[in-house]
């Protein structure tokens, strides 16, 4: 029984999924979602959706969901004839990633059972695929197999995968391995949905091949047959799931006709192939004691139904691109965005903007804009830029642009375009290191008072710095009254502080559109050059982060924010600043679980993160930063 199950599904947006989760949850089973689209509407809200290419999934984000069952759907195919490009495709979505996501469930504990949407592509072509138009002979599972493109070769390849993990692993979960013939169903890209779309829209059909038989099964009866799979454990290896009968293309076309009496059809030539394919549905029907019931004519009607109520067509996988300014050198920001940008899909591009023509960070984006400076009167050629570019989302890096992109964030939100930053009141919170001091003092904030006078400081140590920007600039530290007063001297507008020791911390978090602390990590700064963290170490404190969450949260920020502050030896915490962009160190907190830029691309995108669980580290992780080579071709 599937009750209380733990079932994760890959692909399960797809034409297969959209029935089988409802399927799914309506047996009690708790259920995983990963695909590259959006989550479907039809979804239940007990289902847990993540958007995104499982080829960047994590361990942790499985080992957390722990499941029993994994159904692989997820795959990509060519239909007919795969094009020159589609071998990169097949390679990371079918190849790749069937491999990487068995590698991670392999040893998690709990799984049980894996089932494995196969193909009948498999099967070697010369028992279905002829010159002249033939009868069909029902394919067995012990039948020769040669896989007749990328895609079969594929599913042959985890096949295989599968049969060698069964060998270690037999006494932990089961394998089996349906494999599925010609699917059509709802909210597909199949011919006779393609097909049907056209005649609703009044256009004339095209028709290959139409002595050409397959054995169609309906996508609804494909999800019923893995469900069964998967709630027997008892059945493993290689299985046929199709309808069991071939049909002719030309009975799909008088099948539409039925409904649309005034179709218009046109008979193409094809240097194609006639197929004639049909499964032999012996074994799974003695296995299982149930085969698929739905004929063609069953279906199409629904599928006509279907499409007439459609509210809109399919959503568009076109996610844009994303802008980093003032790139600098800040590589590792860099590669931490590129990552979030693949986990959710694989055709964002990465654009960076600078200043400076020779700037480093040049060298880590596939596009550079030597972009004007962030003042109100550029803003007309940024959003040009922006527009010819397809940018959909900004992602400021320099304490000094912050007021730029938080005065202009919805303007550009009007366009289209997110940006990562805080509101206008509270960044300029946090760039005045003065207000942000009184402001904590007078709400309970465990703050360093901070004052513009040296004489209304009681203290004899002091910490002098620049009210406005990065704290650690021209920085004077534990001086006397005296020096207090020469090195303020030599600062535009400096603040006087008491000098505290202690620990010195950062804590990384991400604050959703909610103005909710989705997360946070804390580090220690062990070797700090230049105000930034050399070497730096995260660390748990329960009772420390409650506290930092609740003070995080009466911010009003948005997006990745880093807290300095110091602990004292009796776990006294004493904030220092908060920058409201991300820093220096803070790929740290990236290693750690903090998702901070998919979260800000799910979250530009319209996605709720409820979704999307902060799942911590359980081990600590230290982070040393050094100089790297980079070579490229000239």
């Amino acid at each position: 029984m599937l009750q209380h199950k733990r079932v994760f599904v890959s692909g399960g947006a797809g034409v297969i999924g959209t029935e089988l989760i409802p399927k799914l949850n309506a047996l009690g089973a708790t259920v995983l979602v990963g695909d590259l689209k959006p989550r479907p509407a039809s979804f239940p809200p007990e289902v847990r959706y993540r958007q995104g290419d499982l080829n960047y999934i994590e361990k942790r984000e499985l080992d957390d969901f722990a499941p029993d069952i994994f159904i692989h759907l997820a795959a990509t195919f060519e239909r007919s004839t795969e094009t020159y490009g589609f071998w990169e495709e097949n390679f990371a979505h079918n190849v790749r990633l069937s491999n990487y996501l068995m590698t991670l469930l392999k040893d998690i504990a709990s799984l049980r059972r894996v089932v494995f949407a196969s193909s009948y592509l498999i099967y070697d072509p010369r028992l279905y695929s002829f010159d002249q138009p033939q009868l069909p002979r029902p394919l067995r599972e012990d039948d020769p197999i040669l896989p007749r493109n990328l895609t079969g070769m594929a599913k042959l390849a985890h096949e295989i995968e599968l049969r060698f993990l069964n060998g270690f692993r037999q006494e932990q979960f089961t394998t089996v391995c349906p494999r599925i013939y010609r699917g059509y169903g709802r909210n597909s890209r199949d011919v006779i949905s393609r097909w049907i779309r056209s005649l609703l829209a009044g256009e004339e059909i095209v028709v290959y091949r139409p002595e050409g038989r397959f054995d169609y099964i309906y996508a609804a009866e494909t999800a019923e047959g893995l469900l069964r799979l998967a709630d027997r454990s008892d059945v493993t290896g290689i299985v046929n799931l199709g309808n069991g009968r071939a049909r002719q293309v030309s009975e799909v076309v008088d099948i539409l006709k039925q409904y649309f009496p005034d179709m218009k059809a046109r008979v193409e030539e094809s240097d194609i192939p006639f197929e004639a394919s049909e499964a032999d549905m012996t074994l799974y029907q003695q296995q299982i004691g149930w085969i698929p019931q739905m004929q063609l004519e069953d279906a199409i009607p629904q599928m006509i139904d279907f499409e007439r109520q459609r509210q809109a067509e399919y959503v568009s996988l076109n996610y844009g691109n994303v802008l980093i300014t003032s790139i600098s050198k800040k590589i590792s920001l860099l590669k931490a965005v590129r990552q979030a940008a693949r986990q959710l899909h694989g055709s964002i591009r990465l654009f960076g903007g600078d200043a400076n023509e020779k700037a480093f960070g040049r060298h880590f984006v596939d596009e550079f804009w030597l972009m004007p400076s962030t003042r109100d009167e550029s803003l007309p050629a940024i959003i040009d830029y922006c527009e010819a570019n397809d940018i959909r989302y900004i992602i400021p890096t320099r304490d000094g642009e912050l007021l730029f992109w938080s005065r202009n964030k919805a303007v550009l939100r009007q366009l289209g375009i997110s940006v990562m930053v805080s509101d206008n009141e509270a960044v300029t919170a946090c760039l005045d290191k003065l207000q942000f001091s009184q402001r904590g003092e007078a709400v309970g904030w465990p703050v360093i008072p901070a004052y513009a006078v040296l004489s209304e400081s009681p203290d004899d140590r002091f910490v002098v710095k620049e009210r406005w920007g990065a704290g650690s600039q021209n920085i004077g530290l534990n001086l006397d009254r005296e020096q207090a007063q020469n090195h303020a001297i030599k600062l535009s507008e400096p603040i006087f502080q008491p000098y505290v020791s202690g620990d010195e911390i950062s804590v990384d978090a991400y604050i959703t559109e909610q103005k909710q602390v989705k997360g946070l990590i804390m580090r220690r700064r062990d070797v700090v050059q230049n105000g930034e963290s050399q070497v730096t170490t995260t660390f748990r404190d329960e009772a420390l982060e409650t506290k930092l969450r609740t003070v995080l949260e009466q911010m009003h920020l948005y997006g990745h924010v880093v807290l300095q502050a110091f602990v004292g030896s009796n776990g006294q915490i004493s904030l220092i600043e908060c920058n409201s962009r991300f820093g220096g160190a803070s790929s740290l907190a990236i290693a750690a679980g903090l998702d901070s830029f998919y979260w800000f691309l799910l979250e530009a995108n319209g996605v709720s993160l409820t979704d999307y669980p902060f799942i911590r580290s359980q081990t600590e992780l230290q982070q040393v930063r050094y100089p790297a080579d980079l070579v490229l071709p000239v």
